[in-house]
């Protein structure tokens, strides 16, 4: 069995960094009630952030892999963290079904 330690930190931090994302984004919206244009620029940063953070956190190491001519543990390696990822996603369901 090869190792899971490393994507399921990769997810885990993918995971922690939307929990993040979304206190701070509840934080702001409570200390800031109107709408202005800079809402929507903020999203968009944001948006813009989170897919570079995100591409970062899932291609990173299987990128690093597959240079190395690791193809076939580059492509297990996102698989995992992927699928791991998915599991939190399962989660945050679970719990929103819950509570």
């Amino acid at each position: 069995m090869q190792n899971i330690k490393k994507p399921f930190l990769y997810a885990l931090a993918a995971a922690l960094y939307i929990v993040g994302i979304v206190f701070v984004i509840n934080a702001l919206t409570q200390v800031v009630p109107g709408k202005t244009i800079i809402i929507p620029i903020i999203m968009l940063s944001l948006f813009v952030l989170s897919a570079a953070v995100m591409g970062f956190l899932f291609l990173s190491e299987p990128f690093y892999l597959y240079m190395e001519n690791k193809k076939q543990e580059a492509v297990v390696f996102f698989a995992k963290t992927v699928g791991i990822f998915a599991c939190f996603a399962a989660l945050f369901v679970v719990l929103l079904l819950l509570l």
